[in-house]
């Protein structure tokens, strides 16, 4: 399946923190994983029109039913903003029913080293996850 690649919404000035946060999901079905996939391009959507959203990316592996998310945002109040409005809170919802597994890591970087290569978020999501 293809992956949705990085857009930018609203670039941030080159000089401020953005907030970033990476996550990976595992369902636990095939059926599960495919209706993930069918919600994403509604969520990004959302995000492409959220208020304080700097930028989002999705890595779908849906016959591996591993999902990786990377986005940007203003400040971690415009994230969460964003996941408790429509329809990304009645998705996630939905979702969570289907989940073997989910990992999340927030960090800041200055504007300028956006887009955050998914090598990046990898690594972060396996340092986090080796932590635990």
């Amino acid at each position: 399946m293809p992956d949705i690649p990085w857009s930018t919404p609203t670039p941030a000035a080159p000089d401020a923190e953005v907030h970033v946060m990476a996550s990976r999901f595992e369902t636990a079905t095939l059926t599960g994983a495919v209706k993930f996939f069918l919600r994403a391009p509604g969520i990004i959507l959302q995000i492409r029109k959220a208020p304080g959203a700097h930028g989002a990316a999705l890595r779908a592996r849906v016959t591996r039913r591993t999902f990786l998310t990377l986005s940007a945002w203003e400040d971690r109040d415009a994230l969460y903003r964003f996941a408790r409005s429509e329809p990304h809170r009645s998705s996630s919802r939905a979702a969570a029913a289907h989940m073997k597994d989910s990992a999340f890591v927030h960090w800041t970087v200055p504007a300028r080293e956006l887009p955050i290569s998914w090598e990046e978020a990898e690594r972060r999501l396996a340092q986090q996850e080796q932590a635990y």
